[in-house]
């Protein structure tokens, strides 16, 4: 009796933990983190004009592309090589400091880079007019 009791209960949490990932990602999760992601490698490699066309009409509004161009190499260059880049946190809001209601995306990353241990890198994005995420800012603590 005892045993087919602890069958069950192994069998019912197996279940709910196949089914957790479905419970707790937002939909929208995915497709943020991969933006933020692949506008990230293009930071990473340095190329700070395919990140700044990547980007968002408000970044692209606060600064040119060689604005972008100098304080990406300012803020990053110190840091050095990418070692390894972990999610944090996503967290989306329909109001943002600063900007009009809207859909807002903010992603945190543990970054650690090959002259910095650990830094904290926020990627902030919108969605469009066009329904696509879009980053719209960018920076490291």
């Amino acid at each position: 009796m005892f045993s087919q009791l602890r069958r069950r209960q192994l069998v019912a949490l197996l279940a709910l933990a196949a089914c957790a990932p479905a419970f707790s990602q937002d939909p929208r999760a995915s497709e943020a983190q991969y933006v933020a992601r692949e506008w990230l490698k293009l930071t990473d490699a340095g190329d700070a004009q395919a990140a700044w066309q990547a980007a968002g009409k408000k970044f692209q509004a606060a600064m040119t592309p060689e604005q972008w161009s100098q304080a990406l190499a300012a803020q990053r260059s110190p840091f050095g090589a990418l070692i390894q880049r972990t999610l944090n946190a996503t967290d989306f809001r329909s109001n943002f400091p600063n900007q009009p209601p809207g859909e807002y995306a903010l992603l945190q990353f543990r970054t650690t880079f090959a002259n910095r241990s650990v830094v904290i890198e926020s990627i902030s994005l919108e969605r469009e007019s066009d329904g696509r995420w879009r980053v719209v800012g960018y920076a490291l603590r």
